[in-house]
């Protein structure tokens, strides 16, 4: 199984053959109106073909076979139905299979009053301190407290490119340090780790029914019902009149009658839901997540790592009046040497490239960067060194200058970051950050827009940096020099408003607003808060993968649509080839023999044999989706009644007439 795509070879799979008959079971069933009934007229048939006479039908040996063809179709139908979900069963299996492979045991370094001590990973618990040292596995998952380095995490992710974890970042068990030494706090007790709890995910979601299928599912019930009534009344009705009744051909009038196709692949469509997000190394806690997407009206984005590539790296440093500028940039330096974020990575590389190195910090605080305070650096007693936004600068330190104030403008203009730089409230001048956007983001924003998403943007950058960004993406709204608490707000704004809201986050800081939104994406490299408020954690951690969830609960939803669409349309289609084989006795009602088919039990068997086969005929698009691309909801249902519609229409009179033909080419002749 692969990506959500149906191969021939996961048929030959015994196990979902065996789950197809376990299936059978009316315990099963019974949660699948439509098959249910299925299954009962399944039975019903069965002891009319051991004995005709038990249900006062005709006994003529030239209705045998018809009785048992109808029970051997009836048993396909309910059997193609259960395979379709057992496929879908299978693929949440198959990531399960592959989840429980990537648990490893192994040692681990326990730090415990500064002394070490080898323990297995296994009975490592929240709150332990471990070391890992290079090309040693990383025990369990926990948080870096201390150190640096590069680590593989190629058996979660994929990419085979090791990711740099600084202190504050988390790290998953199973993945391996490639470089340098690193000390961790364990965050998660034994069989609550990351894996354990994806196993968990999966396994739950396989069971899971979405609010949109239980909905259908009520209207197809509702429907089935209806059709049931109909079909006993006929029956009841009969016995007034001269007609002796069928009861095989008023069962196979009720499976024509009542949405088979639909109601067979419902549990597979729901099913693929879940797996489908597999394909973009994605764990969704439930099907209902993936399904929100493809109703979603508002998308909160932030502007670094998401509209841009997220690495800003110091390309410039510019020095107030004033101010030499190799002292400037030997005191950016001194602030940003313990500061181990890439933009501080970044100035400590530049001020190489002058030859500059810092003066000695002995007696220095490091003071690091937080959303709160808006700035970081070194500080001593009342002596301090700080790098910030110009509004954080302007007003926590009460700092004003006209002429740094222009040079952040012109950085901001052409689309870069100003980081002013202080010293006991005076400027030294301005560290110059360069981000650029993502390759295609302006595509992808388009395409949403074509949809009717909102897109907001928010940012920690200025009102001119956020404005051209959000201009060069086509962004709808953004918020400038935004703080946690306003990705909370906006939220809440939108939700007030009837919308439903996608955003992602990996901060615990984000937690309060993952928890309220409808889709909500944490990375994996985020906090553990983080990750227990969303309903979706990308292991990848790349946050555009937001925009491609509902690209795909849209193609859910339309599938669904499409599915629905064409088997009511087909249902219309066997109507007129059943109803005027009923009735053949009445010549007033030839006029509904659209086909021209002659014999009438031939052509209710021709009915019924397709009705069984486009079950697995439909099996692949069931699971692998309906193509979609971005378009208004009513292009869509353009879309849908002329594909699905119309098709469902003309489809089954052509497979009819030619399963009919083939038949009576079989000497087939009942």
């Amino acid at each position: 199984m692969g990506q959500g795509i149906w191969h021939i070879g996961d048929v030959m799979d015994y196990k979902i053959f065996k789950n197809a008959f376990i299936e059978f079971d009316p315990r099963y069933l019974i949660k699948n109106p439509v098959m249910f009934i299925t299954e009962i007229s399944m039975v019903i048939s069965f002891f009319v073909a051991i004995d005709p006479g038990f249900f006062l039908v005709q006994d003529s040996k030239l209705y045998e076979e018809f009785y048992i063809s109808v029970t051997v179709l009836l048993f396909l139908t309910i059997f193609f139905s259960n395979i379709s979900t057992s496929l879908s069963e299978s693929q949440s299996r198959a990531i399960t299979d592959s989840l429980e492979r990537m648990r490893i045991t192994t040692k681990a370094r326990l730090i415990n009053d500064n002394n070490e001590t080898y323990v297995d990973s296994s009975t490592l618990k929240k709150g332990d301190i471990v070391l890992v040292k290079k090309d040693e596995i990383i025990p369990g998952d926990g948080e870096v407290i201390k150190g640096s380095g590069y680590v593989n995490e190629s058996n979660i992710t994929g990419e085979s490119r090791p990711v740099l974890k600084l202190v504050g970042d988390s790290v998953t068990g199973t993945t391996k340090l490639v470089t340098d030494e690193i000390v961790i706090r364990i965050t998660a007790n034994p069989g609550e780790s990351f894996i354990d709890s994806m196993i968990n995910i999966v396994k739950n979601a396989v069971r899971e029914r979405t609010p949109n299928e239980i909905a259908l599912s009520i209207f197809l019930s509702g429907v089935t019902l209806i059709f049931l009534i109909v079909t006993a009344s006929i029956f009841s009705l009969s016995k007034y009149s001269n007609i002796r009744p069928n009861i095989d051909i008023l069962i196979v009038l009720l499976i024509a009658l009542i949405p088979t196709t639909i109601g067979g692949l419902l549990p597979a469509i729901g099913i693929a839901a879940v797996n489908k997000v597999s394909k973009y190394n994605i764990i969704s806690k439930s099907g209902k997540a993936v399904e929100n997407a493809g109703d979603i009206d508002t998308i909160i984005l932030d502007k670094t790592g998401t509209i841009t590539m997220g690495e800003r790296e110091a390309v410039e440093f510019y020095p107030a009046h004033g101010v030499d500028k190799l002292y400037l940039i030997k005191k950016a330096a001194m602030a940003s040497i313990n500061d181990e974020t890439i933009e501080g990575i970044s100035i400590i590389k530049l001020a190489e490239k002058y030859n500059v190195k810092p003066d000695d910090l002995s007696g220095y605080e490091f003071v690091p960067f937080s959303s709160e305070t808006g700035y970081s650096g070194i500080k001593n007693n009342e002596h301090f060194i700080y790098k910030g936004s110009l509004k954080t600068m302007n007003e926590k330190f009460n700092v004003h200058d006209d002429y740094i104030t222009g040079i952040c403008k012109q950085i901001s203009l052409k689309g870069g970051t100003a980081l002013p730089v202080i010293e006991d409230n005076k400027f030294l001048g301005v560290i110059e950050l360069n981000d650029t956007l993502k390759p295609g983001i302006r595509d992808r924003i388009e395409d949403l827009k074509k949809m009717n998403i909102k897109t907001v943007m928010l940012t920690g950058d200025d009102e001119v940096t956020a404005a051209y960004f959000a201009s060069q993406a086509g962004i709808d709204e953004y918020i400038a020099n935004s703080k946690p608490v306003d990705k909370y707000n906006k939220v809440i704004e939108e939700k007030s408003r009837e919308r439903m809201v996608a955003m992602i986050g990996d901060g615990t800081n984000d937690a309060p607003a993952l928890s309220k939104a409808d889709v909500a994406m944490a990375m994996n490299t985020g906090t553990q808060a983080a990750k227990d408020a969303a309903n979706m954690i990308d292991l990848d951690s790349t946050p555009t993968k937001l925009i491609d969830v509902i690209f795909l609960g849209k193609q859910i939803l339309i599938t669904r649509g499409a599915l629905t669409t064409f088997s009511i349309a087909n249902d219309v289609s066997k109507y007129f080839v059943i109803i005027p084989a009923m009735f053949f006795m009445f010549p007033e009602l030839s006029f509904l023999d659209i086909l021209n088919l002659r014999n009438p039990l031939l052509a209710i068997t021709s009915a019924l044999i397709f009705n069984t086969i486009i079950i697995i005929m439909l099996v692949p698009l069931a699971l692998r989706g309906v193509k979609y691309t971005p378009s208004s909801a009513s292009d869509l249902l353009k879309r849908n009644i002329i594909i699905y519609g119309f098709g469902g229409l003309v489809f089954p009179f052509i497979m009819i007439y030619i399963i009919y033909h083939l038949l009576l080419l079989g000497g087939i002749l009942w």
